[in-house]
């Protein structure tokens, strides 16, 4: 996602730039100084737009250097040739071992020319010069930087995370014959799934913190300033969500019709062609560039972007090497600090210095330096037991289909329902929603995607489903659906379906979980929800008809976790999930225009029989 979250919505604005820039302080601030000489220049491209552009030239002249460049967002700040990055490259691993760094502005950001243009539409053709997109600045870029700075030796890489990692993506599509290798991190795909709406369902807290900062006045180019939020009265999120009211008041309210990319995301609600221009999936087909996807199994804001980048660029590009790598992270967490937990789950290794020194720096090395490498080409870290897995694909081949039936009592199992007629029901209140996390906060908490789900098991508009105690090993790897038969009173309703580790009572505290008791610990491994309406297509949205039983199947994308015996496996289904989306009324209308009154309670069925059956279709690993 391009919006780089942390614990509080405060943080969101400062994450963001220090993801794509490090600043001009550090512990290797003395050696970029004392090592590397920094130019700035204005590089045109065919349209005759400049972008803006900061290149940082090792002071060792007496041997040439691979390109590493980010492009980004964000500013490549600090600005003039005197003003140095406090760090260059993913890591100090490149810093220290000598490149070319290159940052640019994109196309309309600050110091750039040019319009721009939220994940700007990719063009298969480009007739005219004036038919430009990333794929073409980043070509031009790559012929300038080859022509114009001394003792390259011809290659460059690109790697970005989040904003700049769909950036790296187009980057791909310049196929550019000295882009040999990049590292589309955290990538955005489809702005639809990946960021705006999962499976329809508004991201709310995620999103209406980001853009104020991003751009806010409704020209062309965004404003240079950053930070200017609505102001947070209270740090209850949920609070200040509900009072706030229908989502028509985040502009009566707030942002006053300012903030164009804001409106952009109202007033396209369905999958229409805004959204369908901005999926950069369907371009990724003959790559030669080597590439590095990388993404985290706790990523809260691009998980989609990550998996779904990867599985493309196998499928259309067979012959091409396409490495993956998935860790316990969050959104970026690869690249920063040890990756040895998130919130009260201990992962009992330090897997960001392994990452960043094993797989990302020996990648790079091996395409742009000729290191010898034997970097696995997929390489998952598989939760529950702690450990890293390697294999050739991903899923693994060796992971089987079943389905995890919900079954009558709030059980759960492969084995499937015997039951001619059963079902379980609960009333949906938009207007008490189900929390996201148990914790107040005023942000999209990282820490919600591994947070006990005992406080929501005990609501009454939550169905609990649970198998029993494992006496074995269960290890779940790849993709998940929701296949669900359900009802509704009313004639639209949203499905969350929460997939939760539960521990036994046996289990010890671990140097994390110091607020938190580990005994009974509901650990969700995987979640994701769904607006009802659009069951049978994201650009086609359909009222259900109150009473009728209804399919309504989505992903709850990939895992590699194991629940170990003694655990159990546990699956939620609730119909809110607050603020971390926004209500639906339980009315079929255009939500970001509904009125306050419109939010009804409605009474929700999901079905457990022979006859309806509702289940997980997973993959197991036996």
């Amino acid at each position: 996602m391009k919006k780089l979250i942390l614990s509080a919505l405060s943080l969101v604005l400062l994450a963001s730039v220090a993801f794509a820039q490090p600043g001009n302080g550090g512990p290797d601030a003395a050696y970029v100084k004392d090592n590397y000489v920094k130019y700035e220049y204005q590089i045109p491209m065919r349209d005759g737009k400049k972008l803006f552009t900061s290149v940082y030239v090792p002071k060792d002249q007496s041997k040439t250097y691979p390109i590493m460049m980010d492009r980004t967002c964000y500013s490549v700040a600090p600005y003039g040739a005197d003003k140095l990055k406090g760090s260059l490259g993913p890591s100090s691993l490149f810093l220290h071992d000598g490149f070319i760094f290159v940052y640019q502005d994109v196309r309309g950001r600050w110091m750039s020319e040019g319009i721009y243009e939220e994940m700007t539409p990719e063009k298969e053709v480009h007739k005219t010069n004036n038919d430009v997109d990333e794929g073409t600045d980043t070509y031009d870029t790559i012929d300038w930087l080859l022509k114009n700075i001394p003792h390259n030796n011809g290659k460059v890489g690109v790697w970005g995370i989040s904003y700049p990692g769909f950036y790296t993506t187009t980057a791909l599509l310049s196929r550019h014959p000295a882009l040999v290798a990049a590292s589309p991190q955290a990538p955005i795909a489809d702005l639809y799934r990946d960021d705006a709406f999962h499976n329809g369902a508004f991201f709310l807290i995620a999103n209406f913190d980001f853009y104020p900062g991003f751009t806010n006045r409704q020209d062309d180019k965004p404003t240079q300033r950053r930070g200017n939020r609505p102001n947070y009265d209270i740090k209850d999120g949920y609070k200040f969500f509900m009072e706030m009211g229908n989502m028509k008041n985040t502009n009566d309210m707030y942002y006053k019709d300012t903030i164009r990319l804001w409106n952009e995301m109202l007033d396209h609600p369905n999958y229409d062609q805004h959204w369908k221009d901005r999926n950069v999936l369907y371009h990724l087909h003959d790559i030669k560039t080597a590439v590095l996807v990388t993404g985290g199994w706790y990523d809260a804001e691009d998980l989609y972007g990550a998996v779904n980048t990867y599985k493309t660029l196998v499928k259309e590009n067979p012959t091409t090497p396409v490495y993956f790598t998935m860790g316990p992270w969050v959104h970026g967490g690869w690249s920063r600090g040890p990756g040895d937990h998130l919130g009260d789950i201990d992962f009992g290794a330090q897997t960001g210095p392994f990452y960043r020194e094993k797989i990302e720096f020996a990648f790079f090395s091996h395409y742009l330096k000729g290191t010898d490498t034997d970097i696995p080409k997929v390489s998952t870290f598989q939760t529950g037991v702690n450990q890293w897995k390697t294999s050739s694909v991903w899923p693994p081949k060796d992971a089987v289909e079943k389905n995890l039936y919900f079954l009558p009592g709030g059980k759960l199992s492969f084995d499937a329902p015997a039951v001619e007629s059963a079902e379980d029901s609960f009333v949906s209140d938009p207007n008490k929603p189900v929390p996201f996390y148990a914790n107040i906060t005023d942000g999209m908490t990282r820490e919600y995607m591994t947070g006990d789900q005992r406080f929501a098991e005990r609501r009454p508009d939550v169905l609990t489903y649970q198998t029993a105690v494992l006496d074995k090993d269960v290890t779940i790897a790849g993709n998940i659906w929701a296949n669900l038969k359900v009802s509704t009173t009313g004639t639209d309703a949203d499905w969350v379906v929460k997939v939760i580790d539960v521990y036994p009572d046996s289990a010890k505290n671990n140097q994390w979980s110091k607020d938190t008791y580990m005994s009974g610990y509901e650990q969700m491994v995987r979640s994701e929800s769904m607006r009802g309406k659009f069951r049978n297509g994201f650009d086609k949205p359909e009222p259900f008809v109150p009473g009728k039983v209804t399919p309504v199947n989505f992903e709850l994308q990939d895992i590699l976790h194991t629940f170990k015996k003694g655990h159990k496996i546990m699956v939620q289904v609730q119909s809110t999930w607050f603020p971390l989306i926004d209500r639906n009324p339980q009315v079929f209308e255009d939500i970001m225009k509904a009125k306050n009154t419109d939010f009804k309670k409605a009474t929700h069925k999901v079905y457990t029989s022979k006859e309806n059956p509702s289940f997980l279709k997973v993959r197991v690993i036996e």
